[in-house]
């Protein structure tokens, strides 16, 4: 990530957290450099180690971080991740912002994990989507790629994606993809969300690059992949996929799989961190 960018947001958590004063630690720190371990309190997939060091670098003192331990490594409970040394006052200004980054990332590359692994024989890839939390959105996919997904759009500005809204405010699939094709520059991507096979067919013939398959059955999915997979459109599955159906998914044929519990419902996974 531009290191321009993670400041302005790691800035933004630090005023949110402290804003002007943090008077625990303000009144019981004695300034002098001291040492903590950061530890896994459960199993997990690590995501959000590398993002300690440039949250340190705001605080404009001293510090030094051994990693034990590197994004996308599996984790075992009570193993130690990490140590740091550093102003008293520093290490418990950030320790729950830091904590919270890696607790979130790693719960969610925990799961993009179990479910990349489910499907790992086939050729459909997992995909997030911008079903994220604010202001942490970055952060989340960067977590879904460490876990062996793959990202989706980041926004609304990097790929265009035509939704059920768009096609009725548009007055149909041909019609909407007409009017981006007339306004989007020819290196964007378009991606046409379909509720059936009529609308497939609509968004095959008028240029669509992507078709999601939108809450489709699985008997639904295969056909249309059989059927019109020679045109060379890339195929996305989404709706209601988790691990008790995605095998079934992949076994469609479908190129990429995008599931929005990734992030919106992995929990949160325990790490901890003790000043020594």
């Amino acid at each position: 990530m531009n290191p321009v960018f993670l400041e302005e947001l790691f800035r933004f958590y630090l005023l949110e957290d402290a804003y002007f004063a943090d008077l625990t630690s303000e009144a019981i720190c004695d300034n002098k450099t001291k040492s903590a371990v950061i530890r896994a309190k459960e199993d997990l997939i690590l995501a959000g180690s590398v993002f300690i060091e440039p949250l340190f670098k705001i605080m404009n003192e001293q510090f030094s971080i051994e990693l034990y331990k590197k994004d996308g490594q599996f984790v075992r409970k009570k193993e130690e991740i990490a140590r740091i040394e550093s102003k008293d006052y520093a290490l418990l200004y950030l320790e729950r912002i830091c904590l919270n980054m890696m607790q979130r990332m790693s719960g969610i590359a925990t799961k993009t994990k179990k479910l990349s692994d489910l499907i790992k024989d086939y050729k459909a890839k997992i995909v997030d989507t911008r079903k994220t939390t604010p202001g942490f959105r970055f952060f989340e996919k960067y977590a879904v790629r460490v876990g062996g997904g793959i990202n989706h759009r980041v926004g609304l500005f990097d790929a265009v994606l035509i939704k059920d809204n768009h096609i009725k405010d548009a007055n149909g699939v041909a019609n909407a993809l007409r009017m981006v094709k007339s306004t989007v520059s020819f290196t964007s991507k378009i991606e046409v969300e379909c509720e059936n096979e009529e609308m497939v067919k609509e968004a095959i013939e008028n240029g669509a690059d992507i078709v999601m398959l939108d809450n489709m059955d699985i008997e639904e999915m295969a056909n249309i992949i059989t059927k019109y997979e020679s045109n060379g459109v890339i195929f996305e599955a989404s709706g209601n996929i988790d691990e008790n159906n995605i095998v079934d998914v992949a076994k469609t044929g479908v190129d990429y799989i995008s599931i929005g519990a990734i992030t919106h419902h992995a929990l949160w996974v325990d790490i901890n961190m003790k000043m020594e």
